[in-house]
């Protein structure tokens, strides 16, 4: 018994641990200070489903043997570019949210192209160039998002007639397009929405099923030892760039479930920190920057999302302090940090 419970704390870590007993003990103290359960619940599984793709955005890369996608802003600026064009051509409902995803894929694919291009030529160094890619990224668009051709007037600045605005609402246009989809209402306070959840499954399979393809087969192969990949005649280079292109694609699809479920827009330097949460939330589901599953993606987000969502009302309601963005950057960095110093210690 003290073998089976000293390997499972060997794998998955005491942090992990920590954290997961940390969110049980916030479920379990929540009824004691006010704060209702089935609420809590609905608001994190909410969370989940609009965060999961953004998640499920860095499997590819680590697969490959690219690491961590810290460049993930550059493809949630393509489902950005995908969202305003959308409502600039006033399509509306699931539509209009298809239309956005059909505007994002080629745009994400150019970007991952052009991306993987460039983690190519620094191998060894993709986690620290693909930061500054997802910064640079997101400080170029500050200035595309003033300057492309936008008319809508839901969009624009209504003082200058020109320039999207920092935040633009899509109610009216494909607001719950997916959470609204077959709902699960439960009394006031527990709300399931059973359509994003599907839209999630659904694209978790089809990457899970694309890795035991012959292209994902050999993508874990390069990922796993590329010397050997390179001997058994795959083009480790050309892997790569379509794992780059897949986290890419998954990005901007991403950001798009957010936003229906949020009902909101984000432009400017919204995407700028949206890298390092999808980051920690893989990494605190048991990934390493050399192996991620679809399971780690499902339980990392349900344990960082969750630790989000209870913190706030919880410590609140206990300590008359908002403590969630010092808890959410402790959880961020530390699980970031402690993921790396393991990568070191595999090396030595």
């Amino acid at each position: 018994m003290n073998d089976k419970l000293r390997s499972f704390i060997e794998s998955a870590g005491w942090p992990r641990i920590i954290i997961a007993l940390f969110l049980l003990s916030l479920f379990i103290a929540a009824p004691f200070v006010g704060v209702r359960i089935d609420a809590s619940l609905s608001d994190t599984l909410v969370r989940v489903g609009m965060n999961g793709i953004l998640v499920l955005a860095m499997v590819p890369m680590v697969q490959s043997g690219c690491g961590l996608n810290f460049g993930l802003p550059l493809g949630i600026i393509a489902g950005l570019l995908g969202a305003v064009t959308s409502i600039q051509l006033g399509v509306a409902g699931p539509a209009g949210f298809l239309a956005a995803i059909g505007i994002a894929a080629p745009i994400a694919a150019a970007f991952g192209w052009l991306y993987g291009q460039l983690l190519n030529r620094v191998k060894g160094d993709e986690m620290m160039i693909a930061t500054y890619v997802g910064f640079s990224s997101v400080a170029l668009m500050c200035i595309a998002w003033l300057l492309l051709p936008y008319t809508s007037p839901t969009m624009i600045w209504g003082y200058g007639g020109s320039g999207l605005r920092t935040t633009i609402s899509v109610e009216g246009f494909w607001l719950n397009a997916l959470s609204k989809y077959l709902h699960i209402q439960i009394g006031e306070f527990f709300y399931f929405p059973v359509g994003m959840y599907i839209f999630f499954i659904l694209t978790a399979l089809t990457v899970h099923g694309f890795f035991h393809t012959k292209t994902g087969t050999a993508m874990t192969a390069v990922g796993s030892n590329p010397e050997f990949a390179r001997a058994s005649g795959i083009n480790v280079d050309r892997m790569r760039t379509i794992s780059v292109i897949l986290s890419t694609l998954l990005g901007a699809l991403g950001i798009l479930v957010y936003e229906q479920s949020f009902g909101f827009i984000q432009l400017y330097m919204g995407p700028f920190y949206m890298a390092f949460p999808a980051v920690a939330a893989i990494l605190l589901g048991g990934a390493s920057v050399n192996k991620a599953t679809i399971v780690n993606v499902v339980v990392g987000t349900f344990l960082f999302q969750g630790i989000l969502t209870m913190t706030p009302s919880v410590i609140n309601s206990v300590m008359q302090t908002d403590m969630s963005e010092v808890i959410r950057i402790i959880v961020s960095n530390g699980m970031i940090l402690y993921a790396l110093t393991r990568k070191v210690k595999v090396k030595r």
